[in-house]
């Protein structure tokens, strides 16, 4: 009966340990998902926003933009694959993209806190204009996918 019982969790955890080692070896999309920005604005909808939602649609687009600038040589919208472009997906190239992604979000915590703090004092139409500016950004990233 012992043996039965060893047998089984020793089979359980077997079992385990390879779906885990499947998960760890599929292919990361090299923009993340959630990169795209939801809606543009013209300059009217903006001057009639709050300061406190220009704040947060500023914080979306340096995000977005954060995001995905660094990989506009590979592609310019989510769901490209290391293996789509022919790179190895092997564990060297894996870690080395983990990494990136381990960077571009620190960067990202310590400039949204930096905003958090600073960006309130900035001028309301500076901050429109930024925003503008960003999303003509944005645009034209989608409009660079067409020519190639």
């Amino acid at each position: 009966m012992k043996i039965k019982i060893i047998l089984f969790s020793f089979s359980l955890l077997l079992f385990t340990s390879i779906s885990f080692a499947q998960k760890n070896k599929a292919p990361k999309s090299i923009i993340p998902e959630g990169v795209s920005i939801k809606k543009y604005h013209s300059k009217g909808e903006l001057e009639r926003m709050p300061k406190g939602e220009l704040l947060g649609l500023y914080t979306e687009r340096i995000s977005s933009l954060v995001k995905l600038l660094p990989y506009i040589a590979f592609a310019t919208k989510p769901g490209i694959t290391m293996s789509t472009l022919g790179i190895p997906n092997d564990n060297d190239n894996r870690k080395i993209l983990d990494n990136q992604f381990e960077a571009t979000d620190t960067f990202l915590e310590s400039t949204l806190e930096f905003h958090e703090r600073i960006l309130p004092y900035s001028d309301t139409t500076n901050l429109i204009s930024a925003i503008l500016f960003y999303e003509e950004t944005m645009k034209s990233l989608h409009e660079y996918s067409e020519f190639h």
